[in-house]
């Protein structure tokens, strides 16, 4: 298997690696969150490792920025936060399974196939779901509102994306900056603003639709549905 390995502890990382090409795995590893994302965005991988805590973003964020993109292979974590909650939040959020450092050679070697045998047996196209006259194909990447489908850039649509995957959460705009544009860290608040404010007119996202798209001050953005 083709195996992109995120981990910024180069020792810990070398040591991991050489395991896993001992087994015939072939490992390119990356020691920030936007390298991870810039290498899945260039080649495809089986699987991703992915440590938690990282110098430029987190564990959690890299895998809600490659979900997006349509760039996620299954995911293991490999961390050493061992807390119940973490693990909850981020099986939750579409990992495959979680590892807690430091590993045993054996034990992680089988879940990494386990995790593969697994994925391939159940691989199926992500759900559609209708919000009102608003259809989103998540799969797809796709928005049609009344039946007509809504034209929107790459990023408009990984923003949409992650709305409606989290409707009723507040996200801070530095969060949105973090997954949506993670490989550019210089990018201004003021450009989500922009794109949220397309995201309003295109999609509708007002009152009189059953939609509020809100700007909290000094916060973020919230999505919700008015009754």
């Amino acid at each position: 298997m083709k195996i992109a390995f995120l981990e910024d502890d180069e020792m810990f990382a070398a040591n991991i690696t050489l395991w896993l090409e001992q087994v015939g795995h072939s490992v390119t590893w990356v020691r920030t969150g936007r390298d991870c994302i810039r290498a899945l965005s260039e080649d495809r991988f089986d699987l991703c490792l992915l440590d938690w805590m990282l110098p430029d973003m987190s564990g959690p964020d890299v895998m809600a920025s490659l979900k997006l993109k349509g760039t996620l292979p299954p995911v293991i974590f490999l961390t050493g936060r061992d807390a119940e909650e973490d693990v909850v939040q981020v099986i939750q959020a579409g990992a495959d399974d979680y590892i807690v450092k430091p590993p045993s050679r054996s034990v992680l070697i089988a879940r990494i196939h386990a995790v593969a045998r697994r994925c391939s047996a159940q691989l199926r196209p992500d759900p559609v779901q209708d919000f009102g006259s608003l259809q989103v194909d998540f799969g797809n990447r796709k928005f049609e509102l009344d039946g007509e489908t809504i034209k929107l850039t790459e990023k408009e649509t990984e923003l949409a994306l992650y709305f409606f995957g989290r409707v009723g959460m507040l996200l801070p705009r530095g969060h949105l900056i973090q997954v949506v544009w993670g490989t550019s860290p210089d990018i201004d608040t003021r450009t989500v603003d922009v794109h949220v404010s397309h995201l309003r007119s295109k999609l509708k996202l007002v009152p009189e639709c059953g939609w509020r798209l809100t700007s909290v001050y000094r916060q973020g953005y919230r999505l919700e549905q008015v009754e």
